[in-house]
């Protein structure tokens, strides 16, 4: 099996797992950046590794012509859906490698991504394509996370690991943080041909339901928390589960419930 074919068969695993820890949350940094970019009635708007719709979804509310296209058939299926339960007519849905776009060039206003880009094998590749497809003056947007400690749940996530497991180290480039430097960022947005690049920290909330219900998703809709467990002893991970929850229930209130934060940089420059 090809890195590409790994990678996508973990998301088709963890669609429905993502969607349920992170889209809502997701969706909050995608406000701000639709509020930025001007996304209103008539926009032309592209959402690449859509997942749940983060972006999609209130594009599409705000009166955008949308397209959210992903290249895991389960995360196009659970969007699909969504859009129809909410009468989202002017959403469409296409299973598609945003390393390829089987798009016209110049053809959409605006063209982003929500923790989606950050995450391919070929990042430059995929930024191009997003680039290309933009009409000259359209707006290129992404999301990205910022650094773990800001990303409460995998900082927490490490904090339990370091703790629970002797010998444990970090991993020194999880994938999920490549673009957690704002200006790094902004020098990658450059380099794909978009001009007057703006990146800035935005902190998003993510309500926990309780200490105990949080582990699993995480694991499962994060393909490279999943990978940080690999080859562990079981009893460790079970002990890093049971110092996570421990440090969740100290941050709870009275009814078990917690709010966290999730901090992504919101980047976006025009064409």
């Amino acid at each position: 099996m090809t890195s590409l074919e790994q990678t996508r068969e973990a998301w088709e695993n963890g669609a429905d797992a993502y969607d349920r820890l992170l889209t809502a949350t997701d969706t909050q940094a995608a406000e701000e950046a639709l509020r930025r970019a001007g996304v209103g009635p008539g926009t032309r708007l592209l959402d690449i590794a859509a997942g749940g719709g983060a972006l999609s979804v209130p594009a599409a509310r705000l009166g955008g012509e949308v397209l959210a296209v992903d290249f895991s058939r389960a995360m196009v299926e659970l969007l699909r859906r969504r859009a129809e339960r909410l009468g989202l007519t002017n959403l469409d849905v296409r299973v598609m490698d945003g390393t390829q776009l089987d798009l016209p060039d110049a053809s959409f206003d605006v063209a982003g991504s929500v923790l989606g880009i950050m995450l391919f094998p070929d990042r430059a590749r995929g930024l191009s394509e997003m680039a290309r497809v933009l009409r000259k003056g359209g707006t290129g947007l992404m999301l990205t996370l910022g650094p773990p400690p800001a990303v409460e749940p995998f900082g927490l996530f490490l904090e339990a690991l370091l703790e629970a497991v002797p010998g444990f180290t970090p991993p020194a480039a999880s994938p999920l943080f490549c673009l957690a430097d704002p200006e790094v960022l902004r020098a990658e947005l450059e380099a794909a041909g978009l001009s007057s690049v703006e990146a800035e920290p935005f902190a998003a909330t993510l309500p926990v339901e309780s200490p105990e219900s949080l582990w699993e998703p995480l694991v499962a809709g994060a393909p490279a928390a999943e990978g940080i467990l690999e080859g562990l002893p079981e009893d460790r991970v079970r002990a890093a589960r049971e110092v996570f929850e421990g440090k969740l229930r100290g941050r709870a209130g009275g009814d078990g419930s917690l709010t966290l934060t999730v901090t992504f940089n919101i980047g976006i420059g025009r064409k």
